[in-house]
């Protein structure tokens, strides 16, 4: 299983960003390999449609889970079209929320917002 979260920072001790759409970097964690991708987000200098095309950006990178804080409706029908599950993040490292999702001490992210359409800091 891959597992994708938007990181602040290429290490596993990064801090998860609150923006999925802006996010710096996806990790890209294969539960089976163990292995860590640190992908760049282009949608993050994105003038619009960051999240749209930040959750196109999990999609292509064959994620079968999102963690993140929060998700906009646009961006959660692109991963829920891809069969994406998205799961809240709880703690502060991209490794603790990892271990938590295996964990299962993570719920799925039912607060989908409108997302933030054209303003900055999305």
């Amino acid at each position: 299983m891959k597992i994708a979260i938007p990181v602040d920072e290429k290490t596993l001790k990064s801090n998860i960003c609150v923006s999925f759409g802006r996010t710096p970097y996806f990790l890209i964690h294969d539960t089976e390999t163990k292995e860590n991708v640190f992908i760049d987000n282009s949608a993050a200098a994105s003038t619009g449609g960051a999240g749209i095309k930040a959750a196109q950006t999990v999609v292509d990178n064959e994620a079968n889970v999102l963690l993140t804080p929060r998700c906009g409706e646009n961006a959660a029908d692109v991963l829920k079209s891809a069969d994406i599950k998205i799961f809240k993040t709880i703690s502060a490292s991209a490794k603790d929320n990892i271990d938590d999702f295996i964990d299962g001490k993570l719920s799925l992210l039912d607060e989908i917002h409108a997302g933030f359409h054209g303003q900055v800091g999305n």
